[in-house]
């Protein structure tokens, strides 16, 4: 019977992240005084006011990334045939594709939505499962969308900047958009109604290995340069969510993330200031996944 009351277990152990996100959330910046105008005004526009807790979060990911998965990352694209790596990155991409194209229809993007559906209608068949990326060869792009874009686009306000164990930079709006996805996912369903959970922790595995394999050398050429690791990647965040939201038009009418009533275009905040070089490769790069 179709059921999902198989998601409890995997809810038990999301309740326990959000949990000690939670907790760690004690640890929050002190607010400027009112009598220094320009350090109130830094102190809004960042908008991370648990960047205490925030960073701890961060280094904990860094230490899981450092000890597991950027070694993991590195012997798959060294030791892996740039043939199949590819085939993988397919397959990983087209099993994104439905629920790109729920939020292509939640948004109200007929057209997009349209061309998602004729995506992964040609790559699951002609392409054999998402191998090969025939859509793409026959001038048909693709994009990626998810309900936290959704949400932005149905005017919910991005709130505080927020760093999730294991899941990295987010904000209140992207963390329900998450969990929000992960419930109506068809592939996310499907495994918990036949009992194949693992193939869902699988394809999750493969995306996360595959990701940091791709962004391997950015990254550490962002790590170097660098005076502020923490604030570039809270800065290029930022950048990608609001291009994502606005569909990559600078000149959309919508709030770019941490900024409510500023049009999506080129970061102007602090975090700009303290990220090196290397962040609009990254950035360029992230688009284009």
């Amino acid at each position: 019977m179709f059921t999902l009351l198989g998601y409890s277990t995997r809810f038990r152990a999301a309740v326990i992240i959000l949990a000690s996100v939670v907790l760690l959330g004690g640890g929050c910046a002190v607010t400027p005084p009112a009598s220094d105008p320009e350090a109130v005004a830094e102190f809004n526009e960042i908008n991370d006011p648990g960047e205490p807790a925030n960073r701890a979060v961060f280094e904990f990911n860094r230490g899981l990334d450092r000890a597991i998965l950027k070694p993991v990352a590195t012997v798959y694209r060294d030791s892996t045939p740039q043939f199949f790596q590819d085939r993988i990155n397919h397959v990983l991409g087209n099993l994104r594709a439905p629920i790109i194209f729920i939020n292509d229809v939640l948004q109200g993007e007929l057209d997009r939505a349209l061309a998602t559906l004729a995506r992964f209608i040609v790559n699951s068949s002609w392409g054999l499962l998402g191998l090969n990326d025939i859509a793409t060869d026959m001038g048909m792009e693709g994009h990626d969308e998810d309900f936290g874009q959704t949400l932005a686009v149905w005017g919910m306000e991005e709130g505080p900047y927020l760093m999730l164990p294991l899941f990295g930079p987010s904000n209140p709006r992207d963390t329900i958009g998450l969990a929000v996805d992960f419930l109506i996912n068809p592939f996310n369903i499907w495994t918990v109604n036949t009992n194949r959970e693992y193939a869902g922790f699988a394809r999750t595995g493969a995306r996360a290995v595959d990701l940091r394999a791709v962004h391997m050398e950015i990254l550490d050429e962002l790590e170097k340069s660098s005076l502020d690791f923490y604030a570039s990647i809270r800065s290029l965040y930022r950048q990608r969510r609001g291009n994502e939201i606005s569909n990559g038009d600078p000149s959309a009418n919508l709030p770019a993330p941490g900024f409510s009533q500023a049009p999506v275009g080129p970061l102007k905040s602090k975090d700009s200031r303290r990220s090196g070089g290397g962040k609009d490769k990254l950035l360029e790069v992230s688009q284009k996944r």
